[in-house]
């Protein structure tokens, strides 16, 4: 299988990815190691906060998201990394049981001005649950490396296949 490179991404092109299960469990497990506040610890303590109930922390869902993007498409890209994420929005609380799935929508391309091996790709991931609400929203951008181009020559300032 060949991989996806810069030329691959069109501006309104759509994929998804998903779903993935959630569980009470991995909800905790993550919160006691990064994020241990009492709405992603501890069902009673979570009801007294305004969550209302346990919930996944939103870096959990970050980590979530980037993992479904990663089996989705980016391990089979000439992916070079990402040099930002503009915008990352929580909407609803991600609950023991979601399913979620991940659109993922390409809202603009363009060549890098200093390396001409590396194209940058705009997107923005909505996780969605299995109602189909959007829990989370993320705008960023990739690098790839283009066409002609492997990793290693695609960072290079100028660039030579």
């Amino acid at each position: 299988m060949s991989l996806a490179h810069w030329e691959d991404f069109v501006a309104g092109s759509v994929a998804h990815y998903g779903p993935r299960l959630i569980t009470r469990e991995e909800i905790v497990a993550f919160a006691a190691q990064f994020d241990p506040q009492p709405m992603h610890l501890d069902e009673e303590a979570a009801r007294a906060t305004m969550l209302g109930g346990l919930a996944a922390s939103g870096w959990h869902t970050c980590c979530i998201q980037m993992r479904m993007i990663a089996d989705g498409f980016v391990l089979d890209s000439s992916s070079l990394g990402s040099p930002s994420v503009d915008e990352v929005k929580w909407l609803k609380p991600v609950r023991p049981g979601d399913r979620l799935t991940v659109r993922a929508t390409v809202l603009q391309t363009r060549a890098s001005n200093t390396r001409r091996g590396m194209g940058l790709v705009k997107m923005l991931f909505e996780t969605l649950n299995q109602s189909g609400e959007r829990v989370m929203t993320q705008v960023g951008t990739m690098m790839l490396a283009r066409r002609g181009f492997d990793r290693i020559s695609a960072m290079k300032p100028g660039g030579a296949p």
